[in-house]
């Protein structure tokens, strides 16, 4: 019978960036909702941080990618026969670019929302 037990660890468990549980915003430290503008907490968290942060996030979907890929190619040329872990990278992949795709639309919208924002 196959181990249905999968550790299903994203790419996001280790992502730190300016929205971390001691972040100003929603979830964090301050207001709920505003964020706190020039922090004297210590933090340097600034726009660079975050693109940063965002590029890793990428790397680690594209890793998901690549190792879902492989083990595609494995499964098909009789290397692995076990389904199971295939099936469990796909989906652990599939949903990383999910979640990847539905937080560059958030941003997109967001930069919409601030580009007709009157001044």
């Amino acid at each position: 019978m196959a181990n249905f037990n999968v550790n299903m660890a994203g790419p996001l468990d280790s992502f730190k960036g300016p929205w971390g549980p001691n972040a100003a915003g929603p979830g964090g430290a301050g207001s709920p909702g505003t964020p706190k503008v020039g922090a004297s907490d210590g933090r340097n968290t600034d726009f660079a941080d975050a693109v940063k942060g965002i590029g890793q996030y990428i790397s680690k979907v594209d890793g998901l990618q690549q190792s879902s890929d492989t083990s595609i190619k494995d499964l098909l040329s009789g290397k692995n026969e076990d389904i199971t872990s295939v099936v469990s990278a796909v989906a652990k992949a599939d949903m990383s670019f999910k979640l990847l795709v539905g937080v560059r639309n958030k941003l997109i919208e967001a930069y919409k929302t601030t580009m007709n924002m009157p001044l």
